[in-house]
């Protein structure tokens, strides 16, 4: 959010200088990501609001309420110096202006008919307060709207009254197929159920969000309507998101605000066009507000503020806070200010939708008076930690198969067959698993096939995973081989190495108990091991097969490829294959190449392999097949 110094001391004349004002925002509010200083002696600032307190920091007022109160220094009202126009009713050929809510998604809605405006120029300083916070000025009624929301907080929006069908608007869900044009001229499709305003005839905007260009206000506009409304935060954001648009009234609404700002906007807007305008004449204002916001009280001590915190808070200090922000609040009746029972019963004020539970107002007091005062210490506890006895287990479990000649896989819990079905799944993967056995078995078959390539005489794989039946989940544990595997419950594997253990008299078979690290007698500790990360590129097998003269030895074939073969072979030269023929033998050998730090190409494989062809040809009666 970009906030104009020089806009922001109309409100607090007597703020601290823009460097200083940076440091306070940073400490006590909300970090300052940038500070640009501007030609003409302004100052701008680019905060980042989180959305905690959107509903009432995006804006400028909202921000000089609270330096006025951080502080405590004088914050300004502008509210006494708007020279509102005495409202009218509607001319007798003229019914009022009819609002029709028919979604409770919108929570207020107030319009206002203005007639005989002149649509025109805005003033210098409304289009200087734009541009110093980068908008752009497009006309005075624009212009008006936006201020107000740059201002207050409170998004509005202005229609072309004469462009409607009638003289009333409609809140209301979109219907199948809907369509609107919007201001930036782009064709948009509205979903059934994003919340839209429109009239008799025609979608005018998607509440919230952006106008349309059927009751966009030109140069010829004459008559107007004010929109100043509230709708849900979440039909917004969801909106929004769907329709891919971006704009400053959906950032303000997707993160709340409270309908009792409607009414101030509404007059502030109106007193800026009146300004603008002082020939309009202004109907009434039409409130439709179904369900007013509800007073929200929280009661707390200063005892309760200080163990949350940290930091010794008292009374007198809650209570210099509690005046410097404007709460209503008082006492519990009985409990005397100063004594250990004092209780403060605070009435929250509409724009601080953050405030719910006493936490927050720990924050909100330790934020004031300044994290920095907060000390850092150690508390005195005397504990043993619990040992999490499944945890414990599975990890003497893998460590055991690890140390057997084991590989841990994990395969997939969702399958085509089982008793738990999922509601919401992949087509052909419907159900959890019952087992691992079958995960397993798939496991072995990928990893056998790079097997003779790696290196691996023989593989060996083992899970330990939840299976799911209808009576309930269980831990399993799964391991073996292209001959076999075996699958067992997380205790029976514990019990069987344990009998095992016992069997054999094993030094592991130790006095001891459960939750202590073993099971039954058997102890979870698990031997330091060391892990050699695998590379996470392909790799790239090639053979070389030689004739040579029979007394030639494998060996030395194998010296000759290994001295020539470089840094790129993980595995090899690995003989596989030999045979006479007449007074010549040929030795076949494979070469496993791949890198650590990216994909080889065949390019770079058969220069390694041209180079070691060369060096073979360079033995008399050598050929390479």
């Amino acid at each position: 959010m970009k906030i104009s110094y020089n806009w922001l001391k109309w409100y607090v004349p007597k703020a601290p200088d823009a460097n200083k004002l940076a440091g306070i925002f940073n400490y006590h509010l909300c970090e300052v990501e940038s500070l640009e200083k501007k030609p003409g002696g302004d100052t701008i600032f680019d905060l980042k609001i989180l959305p905690n307190r959107a509903h009432d920091l995006l804006s400028h007022q909202g921000v000089a309420r609270e330096i006025a109160s951080l502080l405590d220094i004088e914050y300004v009202d502008p509210a006494p110096k708007y020279k509102i126009p005495a409202s009218i009713k509607a001319s007798t050929d003229k019914s009022e202006l009819k609002i029709d809510i028919q979604t409770s998604l919108c929570r207020r809605y107030m319009g206002r008919i203005i007639r005989r405006i002149k649509v025109g120029p805005s003033p210098e300083w409304v289009k200087k307060h734009l541009e110093s916070i980068g908008q752009r000025s497009i006309n005075n009624m624009v212009d008006a709207a936006n201020l107000l929301m740059f201002n207050t907080g409170q998004p509005a929006h202005v229609f072309d009254l004469d462009k409607l069908a009638e003289e009333g608007l409609i809140v209301r869900q979109a219907k199948t197929g809907e369509q609107i044009t919007t201001l930036d001229n782009k064709e948009v499709g509205i979903g059934v159920k994003d919340i839209i305003i429109a009239d008799s005839k025609n979608v005018l905007g998607v509440a919230g969000i952006k106008g349309g260009k059927i009751a966009e206000v030109d140069n010829k506009t004459k008559n107007i309507i004010l929109e100043v409304a509230n709708f849900d935060p979440v039909s917004v954001r969801k909106t929004a998101q769907a329709l891919n648009i971006f704009t400053d009234a959906r950032k303000r609404f997707e993160n709340d605000l409270s309908p009792e700002l409607a009414a101030y906007a509404m007059r502030e807007l109106s007193a800026l066009i009146f300004e603008m305008c002082p020939e309009a004449i202004f109907e009434n204002v039409v409130d439709v507000y179904p369900e007013k916001q509800k007073e929200k009280k929280l009661s707390f001590s200063a005892n309760k503020i200080s163990k949350i915190l940290g930091l010794k808070v008292s009374d007198k200090e809650v209570e210099d806070i509690l005046k410097r922000y404007n709460f209503k609040y008082n006492l519990v009746v009985g409990a005397p200010l100063g004594a250990p029972t004092t209780k403060f019963t605070v009435v929250i004020l509409p724009m601080r939708l953050d405030l719910e539970i006493e936490e927050d107002m720990a924050e909100e007091i330790g934020r004031i008076l300044g994290y920095d005062k907060l000390k850092g210490k150690i508390p005195k506890i005397n504990f043993e930690p619990k040992v999490n006895e499944t945890y414990a287990k599975i990890s003497w479990a893998k460590g055991k198969l690890l140390e057997e000649g084991y590989s841990e896989v994990m395969t997939y819990t969702f399958c085509d067959t089982g008793e738990v079905e999922v509601q919401n799944s992949a087509s052909d993967k419907k159900f959890l698993r019952t087992n691992l056995t079958d995960g397993l078995k798939e496991s072995l078959k990928l990893n056998q096939l790079n097997a003779p390539s790696l290196g691996i005489d023989k593989v060996k794989v083992f899970e330990i995973g939840t299976i799911f039946k209808k009576r309930g989940e269980e831990m399993h544990v799964a391991y073996g081989d292209k001959k076999e595997i075996k699958e067992m419950t997380l205790d029976e594997y514990a019990r069987l190495d344990l009998l095992q253990a016992r069997e054999k008299n094993s030094p592991a078979f130790a006095l001891g108990g459960i939750g202590q690290g073993t099971h039954g007698s058997l102890n979870f500790s698990l031997q330091p091991s060391h892990f050699k990360m695998w590379s996470l590129f392909p790799f790239i097998v090639r053979d070389i097969a030689v004739f040579v003269p029979e007394k030639i030895k494998s060996s030395e074939v194998e010296k000759i490829i290994g001295k020539n073969m470089g840094d790129k072979v993980v595995h090899g030269p690995e003989l596989f294959d030999e045979f006479k023929k007449g007074n010549q033998i040929s030795y076949a050998f494979r070469l496993v190449f791949q890198s650590y730090n990216c994909t080889l190409t065949d390019a770079e494989v058969n220069e390694i392999m041209t180079k070691i062809t060369n060096k073979i040809k360079e033995n008399n009666d050598w050929q390479v097949r």
